[in-house]
């Protein structure tokens, strides 16, 4: 049994698009991208990594290569049992499920990196990882601090802090004298913090009068790092992890303990999730890469 796994912010590169178009599927997915946004997303993904680590720009890149994947798998016979996704990407896990359709979410995900950029305008607000102390360390450390809060629990010795720029660099400077490793991520805005209230505010109104329905299969949430089927849950805590932390490593390790799991599947661009888990489990994880048919003589698609 397959837990496939969704990647969020920061596993964006510059020739996504270019990388992607190789899927006979992928110029539909463009296509239907264009029609709902108006935007040249096959363009968008190749540009700079200045402009697409914009947050506006980098949740909808993400969530399309991502989708590309899993059509990509499932045309390959490749089907999960159980769905998660990392913040934006559980947008993305919520469409595979097909909780609302590809175009909806599409939408949703622009809408959201548009309203959490006008909630703190870029540059204000930033994100670091924290590699070789345990969650509870780090919450310890940074107690004291304004404007500082943790974003994910990554991995038993991974979390990821998150606030105003200033804040977190004053976190970060603290954090090296006793962390392995504390890297600043490449995002524009301090998310799952409370400073994204205003955002939350803004997704809560779009998904008013959008009925969810029930997922294909489970979907591990975020916020509370357990499964669940019921379409009003799900749509209660996709908004909530806006300004709430990202539990990631107690999804993974809820997965192993309550389902059947033998192989975790990440399902988009990079490899960041397949790198965490290998700090996490026991169990393979792959790249969807490592799956599906990558034939050479596949042609580019021009878009």
């Amino acid at each position: 049994m397959k837990a496939f796994l969704f990647p969020g912010q920061g596993s964006q590169y510059s020739g996504m698009g270019k990388d992607f178009s190789i899927y006979p599927r992928a110029y539909f997915f463009f296509e239907r991208a264009k029609d709902v946004l108006g935007i040249d997303m096959y363009r968008l993904m190749n540009e700079d990594e200045e402009v697409l680590k914009l947050t506006e720009n980098a949740q909808p890149a993400i969530y399309l290569a991502s989708y590309i994947a899993f059509d990509e798998l499932m045309r390959n016979g490749h089907v999960p049992s159980i769905l998660a996704g990392h913040s934006l990407g559980e947008y993305t896990a919520l469409a595979a499920a097909d909780v609302y359709d590809f175009e909806l979410g599409i939408y949703l995900v622009r809408k959201r990196g548009e309203y959490i950029s006008q909630a703190v305008l870029p540059g204000e607000g930033t994100m670091a990882a924290i590699i070789g102390l345990k969650f509870k360390e780090v919450e310890e450390k940074i107690s004291t601090l304004e404007g500082v809060w943790i974003a994910n629990h990554n991995a038993e010795d991974q979390v990821v802090i998150s606030g105003l720029k200033s804040s977190v660099k004053t976190a970060m400077e603290l954090l090296k004298t006793k962390a392995k490793r504390v890297v600043e991520l490449k995002v524009s805005g301090p998310f799952h913090t409370p400073l994204l209230e205003s955002a939350k505010e803004k997704m809560a109104r779009e998904l008013r009068d959008v009925k969810f329905r029930k997922p294909r299969w489970p979907i591990v949430m975020n916020c509370t790092g357990q499964e669940t089927t019921d379409p009003e849950e799900i749509k209660k805590y996709v908004l909530e992890q806006i300004t709430s932390p990202v539990l990631w490593y107690d999804s993974i390790c809820n997965i192993m303990r309550k389902t059947n799991v033998s192989d975790f599947v990440e399902v988009g661009p990079n490899k960041v999730l397949s790198n965490l888990l290998k700090r996490s489990t026991p169990l393979s994880c792959h790249h969807f890469t490592e799956l599906v048919i990558q034939e050479s003589k596949l042609e580019v698609v021009q878009v």
